[in-house]
């Protein structure tokens, strides 16, 4: 289980004239994910999502607040004051926050990160980047090829191991860097946006890809995106946040069975309601109440 606890995220900036000044982007966001669930975090540009899944994931450490997997911290909150400060350096013995972040405060946990932009090695070819990903979590020579062939094999790219990404249309590198993070066979994969760069239709491919793979693995799937469709037909779960600075706006859960229909009225009933929650945060109007 993901429990993250009051989370804010504070980020100090220099404006031109030289003062500082600085913007919340996650403000007290307390979430309980189940194992094995996909949720998604739904919400306007620039309310917080993307910073908050990488508190998740331990790319960042929250202001305040904290975030456990299955009762075990990922990352303390970095100190704030000189009280902190002392407490911080007595605790692990290092000149700095940095030192320990690198060697004693690293994230704990079987995670896989999937971003927008597949983040694949563009001199390596199909199956050296699931290769590599294997190599770094250690697994054994002589295993990584026949490892990798599985994965690859699973999203459709057993007849492109020779290639590189240049040579793949954009699905086919998504289909890559999912294939990639399931090798290495994580409890939790966190996906920022992994659908956006492609056309619709090779959306709606990708999305039964990862519905086809999560009910084979049973992984637990947290994924920050702006389609609502995408996060109906997708999701347990939607966690809607406002912005400015990024709140945990409303939660709803998506009872329809799988395999579910896009046109099911009941998704589109959930739509216009998250709809109309958009128009309200941006718009301050509302065609209903909710």
């Amino acid at each position: 289980m993901i429990e993250a606890r009051n989370v804010s995220k504070f980020f100090s900036i220099i404006n031109e004239d030289r003062t500082a000044d600085g913007i919340t982007a996650v403000l007290s966001v307390s979430l309980m994910i189940e194992d094995g669930k996909i949720v998604s975090l739904l919400g306007p540009s620039g309310c917080g999502k993307s910073t908050f899944l990488e508190i998740l994931g331990g790319l960042q450490a929250p202001t305040e607040g904290n975030v456990c997997i299955d009762g075990v911290q990922v990352l303390e909150p970095l100190p704030s004051t000189r009280k902190e400060m002392e407490a911080y350096r007595k605790k692990y013995k290092f000149l700095s926050p940095l030192a320990n972040r690198m060697w004693k405060n690293q994230p704990k946990h079987n995670i896989a990160m999937i971003f927008q932009d597949y983040a694949v090695f563009p001199w390596m070819t199909v199956l050296q980047n699931v290769m590599f990903a294997l190599k770094l979590r250690g697994v054994p020579r002589q295993k990584r090829e026949d490892k990798a062939l599985v994965y690859l094999k699973k999203v459709g790219l057993a007849d492109s191991l020779r290639k590189y990404p240049a040579q793949l249309s954009g699905g086919m590198r998504q289909r890559l860097a999912l294939a990639r993070a399931l090798s290495v066979e994580p409890k939790i994969i966190l996906m920022d946006e992994p659908f956006a760069a492609v056309d619709a239709l090779t959306r709606e491919r990708l999305q039964d890809d990862l519905l086809r793979l999560w009910g084979e693995t049973g992984i637990t799937i947290v994924m920050v995106t702006h389609d609502t469709d995408e996060a109906l037909y997708l999701s347990d779960e939607i966690v809607v946040f406002s912005p400015n600075p990024g709140t945990i706006r409303n939660r709803f859960d998506i009872d329809v069975p799988r395999p579910r229909r896009r046109s099911d009225p009941e998704l589109l009933e959930l739509k216009s309601r998250i709809t109309s929650l958009f128009k309200y945060d941006i718009n301050h109007e509302s065609e209903f109440s909710i």
